[in-house]
């Protein structure tokens, strides 16, 4: 099998394709008159998003990628810090230090 075998199946109502390297799905849907369409349930989910979240689109070389947009709460503890928290003297010096270094 070559990287550009393609097999056809369905999932969920929607025309899948699936390819030496994983799966691909090829899903339609309809753009309304006000120039809105309904994100279909695999795209949501293959996205991770719900109601309420937010999309973004990339337009590149003559396509668009559609990207879940993620909220900067999310965020919250990613970054670990091993010690205790610093205290406002602390940070206060830290801003005083950064601008008397410019």
């Amino acid at each position: 099998m070559t990287e550009s075998s393609l097999y056809v199946g369905v999932l969920q109502g929607c025309i899948v394709l699936f390819k030496a390297s994983g799966r691909m799905a090829m899903i339609e849907s309809r753009i309304t008159a006000k120039g809105q369409t309904t994100l279909p349930k695999p795209v949501r989910e293959a996205l991770g998003v719900g109601t309420g979240d937010r999309v973004r689109y990339v337009i590149a070389d003559g396509e668009v990628r559609l990207l879940a947009v993620r909220p900067i709460g999310r965020l919250f503890g990613v970054l670990r810090h091993g010690g205790p928290p610093a205290t406002m003297e602390q940070m206060e010096k830290a801003v005083a230090d950064g601008v008397a270094q410019e």
